[in-house]
């Protein structure tokens, strides 16, 4: 066989839809994964620690079950989970008990795959108030870009121009631009950056489990992960007309990595909502047999960038935290519109999804326990209350003139 024959028969267009996807992913959200982290305690070398295993882990899974399914299941680390991370930081600072927190949403995710009772459960949570709960824990993080523009407008208004430009002619590309933009920013402006340990190394984090801290983070880490990421990564292979893949391997497998990816840094992974689209699409072949290729294309990927996770955490510790910030804001809006339309989708349940939204967005912290446990709460008595059985005051006077008139005709 010649060469040529053999580089004809390399099916290039799957492996560049799976490049494309694990860049996109990887570029457009790892700043968001790195300030989470740090968010709740984690020093630098501890975060990179956490990127790295979520890059490798959610790669290896990614490979394995795409081939052994021949179908396209990528992987991510859970971005909605990362942005909660970041609205949760008064809730705790020390790492190693959001590590125990971690290690919880990890095994609920498993168990969800063991038992049905319990994705049953999380299923019956209402849309418009899991979807409320993410708005909330976006929106701080979505205003960042604004605070940013005010206080230092000279970094982020470039960047935020470069995103507008390329979410007019190319939306995909927007965020990894404005990303450029950034480091491009970071290594002009941060000297520091000479003297920063890029190698990849893992570093153990023994986990210490709060209570508090599992109920005001791990809980609502799970809830997100799995309903913002698992239950859209499930409905989009739907989309493309492939058939419902068996649960139980894809929530036992990315739980379990997650509570062992958790001693080493990292909060969890799922099956890939945001980049699934590209690799099980017609982008990445005309054939959705071969589509498969793409996913186990990306798994590689990740497993590459996943060396670069020291210098991307290196590149974040020497930016102003404001543009961190707005970075992730920017990547987020699509997040952000998605959640909001689905939370006020359904007009009877609109009053308990903007009581949920509220909640959560205010940030409070009450008995230890963080605002989206507490937004789930309330907006679900609320939606509990406001479903209830009543007799409006229109029934109640026909009934009362319905008796009325009865009595008399009877006398």
């Amino acid at each position: 066989m010649s060469l040529s024959t053999a580089l004809n028969r390399v099916p290039v267009q799957p492996i560049a839809a799976g490049l494309v996807g694990a860049i996109t992913g990887f570029a457009s959200t790892f700043a968001i994964v790195i300030a989470g982290l740090r968010a709740v305690g984690a020093t630098e070398t501890q975060a990179a620690s956490g990127l790295l295993i979520l890059c490798v882990f959610q790669g290896l899974i990614a490979m394995i079950l795409s081939v052994r399914t021949r179908t396209p299941l990528s992987f991510s680390w859970s971005t909605p989970g990362a942005a909660l991370l970041i609205a949760a930081h008064s809730t705790t600072s020390n790492f190693a008990a959001a590590v125990g927190a971690f290690i919880v949403c990890g095994l609920l995710i498993a168990a969800t795959g063991l038992w049905p009772w319990l994705a049953r459960a999380i299923t019956s949570i209402p849309k418009s108030i899991a979807s409320a709960m993410l708005a909330g824990i976006l929106l701080p993080i979505c205003i960042a870009p604004v605070t940013a523009a005010a206080t230092e407008p000279l970094y982020a208004l470039p960047i935020i121009g470069v995103w507008l430009v390329l979410y007019r002619i190319a939306p995909r590309w927007a965020v990894p631009a404005a990303m450029v933009v950034t480091i491009s920013i970071i290594v002009l402006t941060a000297p520091a950056l000479g003297n920063a340990v890029i190698a990849p190394q893992l570093s153990v984090v023994l986990p210490v489990f709060d209570p508090f801290v599992i109920v005001s983070l791990g809980l609502p880490l799970y809830i997100v992960t799995m309903a913002g990421q698992n239950v859209p990564g499930f409905a989009v292979l739907a989309t493309f007309g492939y058939p419902p893949p068996k649960a139980a391997p894809i929530l036992i497998g990315s739980g379990l990595l997650s509570a062992i990816g958790a001693l080493f840094g990292g909060h969890a992974i799922n099956l890939a909502a945001l980049s699934a689209a590209l690799m099980a699409g017609p982008d990445a072949h005309p054939l959705p047999g071969r589509r498969w290729i793409a996913a186990t294309a990306g798994g590689v990927f990740y497993l590459v960038l996943g060396v670069g996770a020291a210098a991307a955490t290196a590149l974040v510790a020497a930016s102003p935290p404001v543009l961190i910030t707005a970075i992730a804001g920017l990547a987020l809006l699509g997040a952000l519109l998605g959640a909001i339309t689905a939370a006020l989708e359904n007009p009877a349940q609109r009053m308990p999804a903007i009581v949920t939204f509220v909640v959560v967005a205010s940030g409070v912290v009450i008995g230890g326990v963080g605002s989206a446990f507490w937004g789930l709460l309330v907006g679900g008595v609320v939606l509990a209350w406001l479903s209830w059985p009543v007799l409006s005051y229109s029934v109640l006077s026909y009934s009362v003139l319905s008796h009325s008139l009865l009595s008399r005709h009877r006398q």
